[in-house]
Order: structure tokens, then C-alpha cells, then sequence
């Protein structure tokens, strides 16, 4: 097809991706088919009371004391019975059979008819959600158009760092020696040899780059020809660039997996939604609560090589589980298995991920402690997340970070606190008990993850501690003000809350919050005032619905502490507002109205805006332009040996490795102790220290070129967050002086020698004392 306008000219034939099916435990029809007896608070469908009367009838016939005797008509009966022969028996008993066998047939073909549809729906939706994804970045970057480097260059900051791994992999002599490479890693933190596989959380990319070497091979081997290149005329003087498209292109498979990654997370969804809610019509409208806040629930589509692009449908895959874990009466060991290894595809791409496992355990032991699940329960689910844990620490050939956080103290003082309960405490489950219990994970959890630190020595997780400090008693430090400068770790914007509001999806979900916060209460209270077994097992089958409160309250609480988070806040409310289809919750509703009316009503409202805020990300149509980047990147390819070494912003210095392949000293992942120390090193150049002292720390490193950039120096993203006022807190001997920054974009000698110079880029030569 003909793309117009926007600069670049060429004829691209589509391309349409293969598209995967998922099938999860987690919506089997089975398991929604237990009902609990009735108790107040909660509504039973009618079809478990008959069940239920069912049941009933046939456990009082064995239990009636007057059973016929052998005489009379009844004897008579039988005895003609009997004197009919064993063929007739034999017959019978057949026609009976068949009859018996009939009906189970057409229950099952009807029962599977249903999943299929559901799958057939899920299936629909996630197609949908990979065409939007793929719409909206080819829209935004006109990224089929680009050039090699140009699609390189778009991979901004830890992006491009990330693809860089992918890159060396699939250019490597082989597979294994890319492997080699990436876990020798001389580049990244020059002179440090370093393992990034144990760093960088890289495994996505060791995962595509041997998909694309297999791919290509194949395709190779059958005479298949994998892009197609153009050369394109990129207009206003510039010079034509080859741009290919084609999953032979390594940026267009790269981004073409992690999107079809994503167009599956849509079919989770769907089948989370229909799951959690008993109705495909629940599906529905966690599917279109998502489309219409799209822009609060996922960046998949301006940021793909983020970590969360590859974890989070993993989350969502493993959230399911867990629901169907915590529905079901007993735990198989399959439901567990596949719980454990949704855990290690989760936590494996993303170091995030063990904050939000910390929030989901805490929910889950809340949720024991108020007894709606038993701590048996509890215990296998914690020693799946503890196989997990141990398996990706090996898999991550030993990072620390695993061992000394805070979500592996709390799995470990939880086990203690439940094996404590369960040999000490027996059955009893006084209130105060719950509240010991509570503190007592609190305070170990915190006792516990210092103590480890202390002993292991280990401090990269250190500014985690920092950041919050910083919302809470307005903390400051250079690494802290580096986190909490950036909009993204900043608090919520207090228009988000508006935007939920204005689609519908924050007051439905407040009133499901409500109406299962009452009845909890309600049951609560009741309980407290029953002591029999039967009773309490009643409340159990409810634990899922609380369990998802307790889990919306902390993804609340990190999303108005730290904007970025609120992408599991979002998908989670889309999940919450299921529920409004739910019989369980709004039987007494659904008997005056019909639950696809009250469904299509409201996302029929939900629309009105929801619409237009997807017309709003339909026009985006941009096309990706960094000249004065590529003509540094350029630059240092031509002018500079191979082993050069590079120090600069952390952004910048991911496009350098990326493209320029040369040693750099640091980098965007912040998340060590010393790259942290490295980094503010390498900023001093923004700092008012004398420029002999920042040129003596820089030789220390081994830099040979100093990338210096004039906006870091000048721009303000809010008061107090440019370099210079950063580093008045850091450094208030200096304060008051010319940053040298400043000074050096006017003259860099004599300590430095500038040797390339354009709109954004300042290049400083370091020479040898």
C-alpha cells in the first residue's frame, strides 16, 4: 500500500502476522459449577439451590428409617420383576445406559460449545488489540520507512540498551557465541567485564534473537525471501537511506514479537474478565473498559522493548491462575506447577516485578489472616512463589537483588508465621490474633530484608528505600532527585482520577468495591458469631473477590506514589469492573433487569468518552527524525577508533553502544549501586565543580570522549530538577558557581578539546595528563 505524505515515498506490501492461541486452566466450566450453600451477604444462583435440594432429597432417602419391607405389593413387584428373565434385566438396564450416556453427551457438547465460543471471543480480542498496538507505532514513527539506524536511534534510552543485547546475539558467528558475549560483556561498563544475563534481566532477548536465527535459517534454507528493501528519499536535502521491511528486518521481528505478545494479553484478559465474573459478558467489558482508557493501561505501543512489555502479560496469565487457585476447593498439583512457572516468566524479564509479587502475597495473607481462604491453602500457593524465586535466582546466575528483597523476607516470615499458627495457635482465630500476626509480618518482613542486605552486603536495592522516603518526609539525594525529577516517578497526576471518572470505569468500579466490601463486612460479622466448620467453609469459596480488593487497594497505593505503576492499576480496574456482570454480586439486580442489558447500558455510556479518547490516539500520526543524533552516531563510526570509549547522559550512551558499538562507562539501568556511583561521576560535568577535578574522576574511568549536551544543562522539567540545582543538593560546597557545563559549551579548553560540534551535541575529547 501507498503510504502518504510525512516526508518518505515507497511502495510496502502488508504484512499481516501470524496470530497465537492460548488456552488457560483458568476457564475451565468445571470450576465454576461448586456453589456454596446461602448465607447472608451472599446471592446463590438458582441453579446451585437445586443442586443443593437435589443433594438434599437423595441423602434423606438413605437416611429414611421407614424403607418398605419385603412384603406386600412391593415384594409382588419385584418378584414379576424377577420372573421376567435376565434379558429383560439385561435390556433394561442397557436402554438405561444409553439413555444416561445421551445426556451427557449433549451436556458436554453444549459445555464446550461455550468454551470455544469464549476462546473464539478471546481469540477476536486479542487480534484486535495487536492490530491497534501495530497501528499506532507504525503511525507514530512511520517505522516501516526508517532506516536501519534510524529504527535503532528510535529505541530511546534503556530501549536501545536492550535491543543492543538482541543485536550482538544475532550477529554473533553462532547462537551460543552470542550468548558468550552478552555474559562477557566488555562494552556496557567498560573496563568491568560484566554478565549482563545476570544484570539486565535479558532473557526476552536471548529468547527472540534465537527465534530470529531460526527463522532466518529456515527461510533460507526454502528459498523464502524474509524483507524487502527500498531506498527511500527522506527529503528536505537529506540523504536516501535503504529501509527493509519484513520479519527479516531484526527491528521489525523484535517489535513484531513483543506485539504479539500483547495482542495474547488482550485474550487473557477476555478470559480473566469471563472467568472472574461467571459471564462472557464480563469478558466484554473488561475487554472494552481497556480499549477505552487504553492510554492509562498500557505504553506497549510507544515503548515495546521495555521489560514490561514482555512481563506483564505473564502477570495477568498468573493472576488468572490464581483466581482459579483460590476458587477451587483443593489445590492439584497442575494448577500449581503452572502458577510457579507464570511466576518465573514474570519475574525473569522485569526487575520490577518482585515489588508487585511483594503486594500480591500481602494480599493473600491478609485475606488468610480474615479467613476466607485456609492457611494450608496459603502455604502451597507461598511455596510455589519460593520454587519460583529460587529458580530464577539460579536462572539469573545469582542476582542478589532476589535474595535480599523485600518480597523474599515476606514469603519467608509468612511461612514462619503460618507454621507457627498451625502448631501453636490450632484453630483459634481471635481477632487479636489476626492483628499479631499482621504486625508480626510487617516488622519481620522489614527485620528480615535489612538483616540479609547487612550480611550479604548488598546495596543496589538501596534507593528504593530512598525513593519513598522521598514522598514521605521529602527526602533528597542525587539518586533520588534523578528517579523522582522524571515524570514518571513522580505522584499521580491528579487529572487521572478525571479520566476514569469521564469513562465510567472508576465509579463502577467503586460500586462493585462497595457492594463486595458490605457484604464481606456482613459476612464477617456473621461468621464471628457461628462456630461450626460448615459455616466457615461457606465464606472460603468467596476469597477470590477479596483477595481482588485487597490487590486493587496496593496497586492504588504504588500508582499514586509512582505514576508509572498506575499500568497495573488500570488493567486491574478493567478486571474489577467485570464484576458488574456478576450474578454472585447482582443476582437480586438481574432479577428485575437483564444482565446484557445493564452490560450494553453501560458500556454504551462508557463509550461516549472511551471513543473518543481512542479517535485521539488514532490521530497521532508522526514520523521518527533525530538528525544531529545521527550525525554524532555517524561521526564517532568514521572519526573514532573502535575502542573509544564514550561518557554521557545515560540515554545518549545506549544509542552509542547500540549503533556504535564502542565501549561506554554508563548506562540507563540504574538499578546497581555501582553504575549509580559511575553515573554521578560522569554527570559532574553538569555540577559546578572545577573542571580539573570532573576531568581527573573521568580519567579514573578510562573515558577517551565526553558527549556533553547543552539541554541537560539549561532545561527544568520543575523546580529544582535541573542538573545544576541537583547537584546543589549534592554538592552545596559549590553552589552559587557557573555550571561547567555552561563554561564548557562556551569554551572547552584547556582541560578538554571539543572536535565535534552540531545543534544538540558537544563532543570533548579528554587528553592524557
Amino acid at each position: 500500500m501507498a503510504v502518504p505524505g510525512r516526508g518518505r515515498n515507497k511502495e510496502s506490501p502488508p504484512r499481516r502476522p501470524g496470530q497465537q492461541q492460548h488456552q488457560s486452566p483458568g476457564a475451565s466450566p468445571s470450576s465454576g459449577r461448586r456453589r456454596p450453600p446461602h448465607s447472608p451477604g451472599w446471592q446463590v444462583p438458582a441453579g446451585a439451590r437445586a443442586m443443593r435440594k437435589g443433594g438434599g432429597g437423595r441423602r434423606a432417602a438413605r437416611s429414611d428409617p421407614q424403607r418398605p419391607g419385603r412384603d406386600g405389593p412391593a415384594a409382588e413387584g419385584e418378584r414379576d420383576v424377577l420372573g421376567r428373565g435376565p434379558l429383560w434385566l439385561l435390556r433394561v438396564c442397557g436402554d438405561q445406559l444409553r439413555v444416561f450416556v445421551d445426556d451427557r453427551k449433549a451436556f458436554a457438547v453444549k459445555a464446550n460449545s461455550k468454551i470455544w465460543l469464549s476462546f473464539l471471543l478471546a481469540a477476536f480480542a486479542g487480534v484486535l488489540h495487536w492490530y491497534h498496538i501495530t497501528t499506532l507505532f507504525e503511525n507514530d514513527r512511520h517505522f516501516s520507512h526508517l532506516s536501519t539506524l534510524e529504527r535503532e536511534m528510535a529505541f530511546r534510552t534503556e530501549m536501545g540498551l536492550y535491543y543492543s543485547y538482541f543485536k550482538i546475539i544475532i550477529e554473533a558467528p553462532s547462537f551460543w557465541n552470542g550468548v558468550w558475549a552478552i555474559m562477557n560483556d566488555k562494552l556496557t561498563e567498560y573496563p568491568l567485564v560484566i554478565n549482563t544475563l545476570q544484570r539486565f534481566n535479558l532473557y526476552p532477548e536471548v529468547v527472540l534473537a534465537s527465534w530470529y536465527r531460526i527463522y532466518t535459517t529456515v527461510m533460507d534454507f526454502l528459498g523464502v525471501p524474509t524483507k524487502t528493501c527500498w531506498t527511500v528519499n527522506r527529503g528536505k536535502g537529506l540523504s536516501p537511506v535503504e529501509s527493509c521491511e519484513g520479519l527479516g528486518d531484526p527491528a521489525s521481528f523484535y517489535v513484531a514479537v513483543i506485539f504479539l505478545l500483547n495482542g495474547l494479553m488482550m485474550s487473557l484478559f477476555f478470559i480473566y474478565g469471563t472467568y472472574l465474573s461467571g459471564s462472557r459478558l464480563g469478558g466484554l467489558v473488561t475487554v472494552m473498559c481497556f480499549f477505552f482508557n487504553h492510554g492509562e493501561c498500557t505504553r506497549v505501543m510507544w515503548t515495546p522493548p521495555l521489560r514490561e512489555s514482555f512481563s506483564y502479560p505473564f502477570l495477568v496469565l498468573q493472576m488468572l491462575l490464581l483466581t482459579y487457585i483460590l476458587r477451587i476447593p483443593n489445590i492439584n498439583t497442575g494448577s500449581l506447577i503452572a502458577l510457579c512457572v507464570s511466576n518465573i516468566f514474570f519475574m525473569l524479564p522485569w526487575q520490577f516485578a518482585q515489588f508487585v509479587l511483594l503486594t500480591q502475597i500481602a494480599s493473600l495473607f491478609a485475606v488468610c489472616i480474615m479467613g476466607y481462604i485456609d492457611s494450608c491453602k496459603l502455604q502451597k500457593i507461598i511455596f510455589a512463589h519460593m520454587v519460583s524465586l529460587v529458580v530464577c535466582f539460579i536462572l539469573m546466575f545469582g542476582n542478589s537483588m532476589l535474595l535480599t528483597s523485600y518480597y523474599a523476607a515476606s514469603l519467608v516470615v509468612i511461612w514462619g508465621i503460618l507454621e507457627f499458627s498451625r502448631k501453636v495457635l490450632k484453630s483459634r482465630r481471635e481477632v487479636y490474633i489476626s492483628v499479631i500476626e499482621g504486625c508480626a509480618w510487617l516488622f519481620g518482613t522489614v527485620a528480615l530484608k535489612y538483616l540479609t542486605s547487612l550480611v550479604l552486603g548488598i546495596a543496589d536495592d538501596a534507593h528504593i528505600g530512598n525513593i519513598l522516603k522521598s514522598k514521605f518526609i521529602g527526602y533528597k539525594d542525587f539518586d533520588t532527585l534523578m528517579y523522582t525529577c522524571a515524570a514518571e516517578f513522580d505522584f499521580m497526576e491528579k487529572e487521572t482520577p478525571v479520566r476514569y471518572t469521564k469513562t465510567l470505569l472508576l465509579p463502577v468500579v467503586l460500586v462493585v468495591f462497595g457492594v463486595i466490601i458490605k457484604r464481606a463486612i456482613k459476612n464477617l460479622i456473621w461468621a464471628l458469631s457461628q462456630t461450626s466448620q460448615y459455616e466457615r467453609e461457606e465464606r472460603f469459596n468467596h476469597g477470590e473477590l477479596v483477595y481482588h480488593v485487597l490487590q486493587l487497594l496496593a496497586y492504588g497505593v504504588l500508582a499514586i506514589l509512582i505514576m508509572r505503576l498506575k499500568l497495573f492499576l488500570t488493567p486491574h480496574l478493567c478486571v474489577m469492573a467485570s464484576l458488574v456482570c456478576s450474578k454472585q454480586l447482582f443476582g437480586w439486580l438481574f432479577c428485575k433487569i437483564q444482565p446484557k442489558t445493564l452490560a450494553f447500558a453501560i458500556l454504551a455510556l462508557m463509550a461516549i468518552e472511551g471513543s473518543a479518547n481512542l479517535q485521539t490516539q488514532w490521530n497521532i500520526m508522526g514520523e521518527f527524525s533525530n538528525l544531529p543524533q545521527e550525525e554524532l552516531l555517524e561521526w564517532i563510526k568514521v572519526n573514532t577508533r573502535q575502542d573509544a570509549v564514550f561518557a554521557g547522559a545515560m540515554p545518549t550512551m545506549a544509542s552509542v553502544k547500540l549503533s556504535t558499538l564502542r565501549p561506554i562507562v554508563n548506562h540507563p539501568h540504574y538499578e546497581d549501586a555501582g553504575l549509580r556511583a559511575r553515573t554521578k561521576v560522569v554527570y559532574s560535568m553538569y555540577s559546578r565543580k572545577p573542571a580539573k577535578e570532573v576531568k581527573r574522576e573521568l580519567i579514573k574511568l578510562g573515558v577517551n570522549y565526553y558527549i556533553l549536551e547543552e539541554s541537560l544543562c539549561v532545561s527544568r522539567k520543575k523546580p529544582g530538577c535541573s542538573m545544576p540545582e541537583i547537584w546543589d543538593v549534592e554538592d552545596p560546597a559549590n553552589s552559587g558557581r557557573i555550571p561547567l557545563c555552561t563554561l564548557m559549551s562556551k569554551d572547552s579548553r584547556p582541560y578538554f578539546i571539543t572536535v565535534f560540534e552540531n545543534s544538540n551535541y558537544r563532543v570533548l575529547k579528554i587528553p592524557k595528563e
